[in-house]
C-alpha cells in the first residue's frame, strides 16, 4: 500500500519538469542562433574596406582676359536685282529674228540687238516718207517762185500801193514750208521706227525670261520678256529695333557707307563671301515684324569684271553688321553659363571651385560679353558642365589637345588661353 502510494505521488513532479524543458529549450536555441548569426555577420575589423576619399573633378578651363569687343548684329536676306524690268518693243511688227543674247540666263551689254522685227513695212514707210519730203521741197520751191513772180507782175501793172500778203502768195510759201517740216519729221519717225525694228538692250544685264517666239506678231509696248541689270545687286537686311542702339546705319546715300561681308546662306560650311556696302535704310519699320531694313549693295555680283564667284538673284545670304566697341570686357562661350548668368571659376593657386554672377552687356548664339571689376585677368573659367560641384571643391585641370585660336579673338571665349590655364594651374 505504501509503495503504490509513493509511486502515485511522484508522477505530478515528473510532468512539470518535462513541460518546462519543452518550453525553455526552443527559446534557448533561438537566442543562441540569433546571437551566432549577428556574430557571424560582422566582418573582422582587419577585413573592413577603408572609406574612399572624394575624387577631384576633372574640368576644362580657359583664362579670362579683358578685350575690346566689337558688337556684330546677325542678319540675313535675299539678293535682289536693283533694276528688273519687263522688256518691251517700241513698235509693232512680226518677230523675224531672236538673237542668242535673248535666251533665258544669257548676258548682254547695253546696245546689243536682242530681237529683230520684220523690216519690210518699216522700209516701205521710210520710202514713203522720203517721197513726201521730196514733194514738200518741190512745192516749197514752186511757191517761192510764184511769190517772186507775183511781185514782178504787181510792179509791171504800175500799182503804187504795197501789195497784200495774199497777192504776194506769202501764206502759200509759209504753208509749203510747214509741209516740208512735217514731211521731214515723218521721215525721221520712219527712220526711227526702222531702227527700232532691231530691239536693243537698254543696259548691261541678263535675261530672266523670254515670252515671245519667231513669227509672233506683237503690238507696241507688248512685253517680250524680263531682264535685269548686272552692274550691282541689292539685299534688304532686317535689323531688330532692340539692336538699333548698338549700330549706326546710314540713313541716306549722302551718309558714309557701312562695309559688311555677305556669306552663303544655302550651306553653313560654305566659305563663299562677297563684299557689300550698306548705303541706306528704308524709311519705315516693317508692319508685321517691326524691323528696320538696311539696304546693301553688291558691285558686279555676277563677276563679269572681277571674275569672282557669282552671287545670283534670289540667293539667300547672311551677314553681320558691325556696331559699337565694348571696352575692357570679358568674352566667354555661352555654354559656360549655368543657371541665371552664373559662371564657375577656379582659383589657380589652390585649384578650388568658386562662382560668380555676371550681368551681360551683349550676347549672341555663341558668346556672352560682360564686364566685372571684381574678376581679375587670368582667372580660370570652367568650361565643363558640372551637375553638382559645391564651391570650395578640388578640381584637376583636364588635359586635351584643343589648339589656341589663331585670331586671338576668343581670349576668354573657349580655347584661346586653354594651354596657359593648364600651366598656371599646374604651378
Amino acid at each position: 500500500m505504501t509503495d503504490s502510494d509513493t509511486t502515485e505521488g511522484s508522477e505530478p513532479a515528473i510532468s512539470s519538469t518535462s513541460l518546462a524543458a519543452r518550453v525553455l529549450l526552443p527559446v534557448i536555441f533561438l537566442v543562441v542562433g540569433g546571437a551566432g548569426y549577428v556574430w557571424l555577420s560582422k566582418k573582422p575589423p582587419a577585413l573592413a574596406e577603408p572609406r574612399p576619399k572624394p575624387k577631384a573633378l576633372e574640368v576644362q578651363v580657359t583664362e579670362l582676359k579683358r578685350v575690346d569687343y566689337q558688337i556684330r548684329v546677325p542678319t540675313q536676306g535675299t539678293i535682289q536685282a536693283h533694276s528688273e524690268v519687263s522688256f518691251t518693243a517700241q513698235v509693232a511688227g512680226r518677230v523675224d529674228t531672236i538673237h542668242p543674247e535673248f535666251e533665258a540666263g544669257a548676258f548682254f551689254e547695253k546696245g546689243d540687238v536682242l530681237l529683230e522685227l520684220d523690216p519690210v513695212d518699216f522700209e516701205e514707210a521710210l520710202v514713203n516718207a522720203k517721197t513726201q519730203v521730196a514733194q514738200a521741197k518741190f512745192n516749197l520751191v514752186q511757191e517761192q517762185v510764184r511769190a517772186k513772180q507775183a511781185r514782178l507782175n504787181w510792179e509791171d501793172l504800175g500799182y503804187k500801193e504795197e501789195p497784200t500778203d495774199l497777192v504776194l502768195r506769202i501764206p502759200h510759201v509759209e504753208l509749203a514750208k510747214h509741209k516740208l517740216v512735217l514731211a521731214e519729221t515723218q521721215k525721221i519717225s520712219a527712220e526711227r521706227s526702222l531702227k527700232r525694228a532691231k530691239v536693243r538692250a537698254p543696259f548691261d544685264g541678263r535675261v530672266l525670261s523670254r515670252s515671245v517666239g519667231i513669227g509672233q506678231t506683237i503690238g507696241g509696248s507688248a512685253p517680250l520678256g524680263v531682264i535685269f541689270a548686272t552692274d550691282y545687286s541689292e539685299v534688304r537686311l532686317p535689323v531688330s529695333t532692340r539692336f538699333l542702339v548698338d549700330i549706326s546705319l546710314p540713313e541716306d546715300v549722302t551718309d558714309p557707307p557701312l562695309e559688311v561681308i555677305l556669306r552663303d546662306g544655302l550651306a553653313e560650311a560654305s566659305e563663299l563671301e562677297w563684299k557689300a556696302q550698306i548705303l541706306r535704310t528704308e524709311g519705315a519699320l516693317d508692319k508685321s515684324t517691326l524691323e528696320l531694313f538696311a539696304v546693301a549693295r553688291v558691285e558686279d555680283p555676277f563677276g563679269v569684271d572681277s571674275k569672282k564667284v557669282p552671287l545670283r538673284v534670289g540667293q539667300p545670304v547672311t551677314a553681320e553688321i558691325p556696331g559699337r566697341v565694348l571696352k575692357d570686357v570679358f568674352v566667354i562661350p555661352r555654354d559656360a553659363i549655368t543657371g541665371l548668368n552664373r559662371i564657375r571659376l577656379v582659383d589657380p593657386e589652390t585649384l578650388t571651385l568658386g562662382a560668380a554672377t555676371v550681368t551681360q552687356l551683349w550676347a549672341d548664339d555663341d558668346q556672352l560679353v560682360f564686364r566685372d571689376l571684381e574678376i581679375e585677368d587670368d582667372t580660370l573659367l570652367v568650361l565643363t558642365r558640372l551637375v553638382y560641384a559645391p564651391d570650395g571643391g578640388k578640381v584637376v585641370i583636364e588635359e586635351d589637345d584643343i589648339p589656341a585660336d589663331p585670331d586671338g579673338a576668343a581670349a576668354g571665349s573657349g580655347n584661346s588661353a586653354h594651354s596657359n590655364g593648364k600651366k598656371d594651374a599646374a604651378k
